[in-house]
């Protein structure tokens, strides 16, 4: 059973009919003790840094995602909340990567901010949720924050400049990506996660 953190993230429901197209079983859930016992969790996220690191202490779950020892996948905001810290608030944020969540800054107004829209990845290890994507596929992408690359980078992309795509640490995996939104890209990385 896969727990998906509720702390009212924006793509919760998306997320859901992810998983439910893919008939894996999942609960939505907000409880620590639910958390603890899943084989797997997965922490959404659409919105504010601040206001989700806010939403997680407020119902008590930032010990228990920082002690997961199961598989575990943050999506977007969920990503950027494995961080130390984000800009975005600026907010501490659960510090599994060492690493400071940015935003975009550009000098030109041909890069918009958010990024928003499909982009190539191109994966830097062999990270077994990768399993079967091609290098280069296109994925979709909504965010103004970006990782910079680092030590757990399993997968960058470049939009203006070259981030984190994907992060990596023990049982941690982290998409900046939706793979919700990414069509059969998308999916076959769910299914590579329900397998680890």
């Amino acid at each position: 059973m896969i727990a998906i953190v509720d702390y009212n993230a924006g793509n919760t429901c998306s997320v859901i009919n992810a998983l439910n197209r893919l008939n894996i079983d999942h609960i939505l859930t907000a409880d620590p003790l639910d958390i603890e016992k899943a084989d797997k969790i997965i922490l959404p996220g659409v919105g504010h840094a601040k206001a989700a690191m806010d939403n997680l202490e407020k119902r008590n779950l930032t010990d228990v995602l920082k002690a997961a020892k199961q598989p575990f996948l943050g999506v977007c905001v969920g990503m950027q909340l494995m961080a130390s810290m984000s800009t975005e608030g600026p907010t501490q944020a659960l510090g599994i990567v060492d690493n400071i969540v940015q935003r975009f800054e550009f000098d030109s107004n041909a890069m918009k901010v958010p990024h928003m829209g499909w982009n190539r990845i191109h994966k830097t290890s062999d990270h077994p949720v990768f399993a079967g994507i091609n290098d280069g596929s296109f994925v979709y992408f909504v965010h103004s924050y970006y990782m910079p690359q680092n030590e757990h980078s399993i997968c960058t992309t470049n939009y203006g400049i070259s981030y984190s795509a994907a992060i990596c640490r023990d049982n941690f995996v982290g998409v900046q990506f939706h793979p919700e939104k990414s069509g059969p890209i998308g999916e076959r990385l769910l299914k590579n996660f329900v397998e680890l």
